[in-house]
């Protein structure tokens, strides 16, 4: 038998008619998460390191909703912008009844009872050191003190479903976060309220973007004391998704998400429970980047990381690429 007659030719299920009949990976706009940084007032800000992306003040973020709609996506995640002089050590505007996302999440839900509203839950882009907790000096410097940090989460995450959120996502990386905005919804009653889990959390450098459309960047250190280590073992990214399965998170979550697509199967392979991924702000920006210098073909390499983040096992992706890539999957 001659090379040629034994040869396997896996090509046979590449035509163009058959290919898309045996292909596995389905991605859709319905799977993508929008996040949307919202300011009071003034005009919409785009975010010099992440051209395209915007602060939104309140009054723009309907015609925000209406595009998130036409493009069928998932729903919008909200992020509250404050200028320094309203920050304060405790991050009082996370948790305050007029709120910037909290008067954000009204308003979405008066007018546009079916989008699905997101809100971050955590304090660092309202305290005034920029950190995701209550700061407390110790014999080796500053840290976050963990379990005076719990309850500034819990009674952020109960204003948020109070003004009417649909799921909040608590982003802290504090150790027993979940459980404590699982009792404070559930007493406040908001047992109905998901928590979608920012459960597996790095320290990591593709963060800065982000921090520069917040304004939330650290006043000094870092947030290694907290976030996750890169250099873990895998062991540490299923003990903390562990936990809060435990605690009460009907949803998990990697971030970022293609340096960690590893971690991302081994997850989907564990937990019984949506798994979502957040292609986070320095991805956003190395892709666009990239493409603005048409180094790349920006559509083909978007939809072909988001169809990595699928494959590994993501259910829902946030991604400042959302109203794009709906785009541009409607008119393949």
């Amino acid at each position: 038998m001659s090379i040629v007659e034994a040869m396997e030719r896996p090509r046979r299920l590449r035509s163009p008619l058959l290919r898309p009949l045996v292909a596995e990976v389905e991605l859709s706009p319905k799977h993508l998460v929008l996040p949307l940084f919202v300011k009071e007032g003034g005009e919409k800000e785009e975010v010099s390191s992440m051209p395209g992306v915007f602060r939104h003040p309140l009054a723009g973020l309907p015609r925000v909703a209406e595009e998130a709609l036409e493009a069928g996506l998932g729903g919008v995640i909200l992020f509250g912008v404050l200028p320094q002089e309203a920050k304060d050590p405790l991050g009082r505007g996370a948790y305050a009844e007029d709120g910037v996302v909290q008067r954000a999440i009204g308003l979405l839900k008066r007018e546009f009872p079916e989008l699905l509203v997101m809100a971050d839950t955590c304090l660092c882009e309202y305290t005034d050191h920029g950190h995701c907790g209550v700061v407390r000096e110790g014999p080796l410097g500053f840290y976050v003190d963990n379990d005076a940090t719990l309850d500034l989460l819990a009674r952020t995450a109960l204003s948020q479903a109070q003004a009417g959120a649909d799921v909040v996502a608590p982003s802290a990386m504090m150790d027993g976060q979940v459980r404590a905005i699982r009792e404070a919804l559930d007493r406040g009653g908001f047992a109905h309220v998901p928590i979608l889990s920012y459960a597996v959390k790095y320290a990591s450098a593709f963060y800065g973007p982000f921090r520069e459309a917040a304004q939330s960047a650290p006043g000094f250190g870092d947030r290694s004391g907290y976030q996750m280590d890169p250099r873990a073992g895998l062991w540490d990214a299923l003990r903390e998704a562990a936990l809060d399965d435990l605690e009460g998170a009907d949803m998990l979550m990697v971030k970022p998400a293609l340096p960690y697509l590893d971690v991302l199967h081994a997850l989907k392979g564990r937990f019984p429970k949506p798994l979502f991924a957040y292609q986070v702000s320095g991805e956003y920006a190395m892709l666009k980047a990239a493409a603005l210098k048409g180094w790349l073909d920006e559509r083909r390499a978007v939809l072909e990381s988001l169809f990595a983040l699928r494959r590994a096992g993501a259910q829902g992706i946030l991604t400042y690429y959302a109203l794009e890539a709906a785009r541009w999957l409607q008119e393949a």
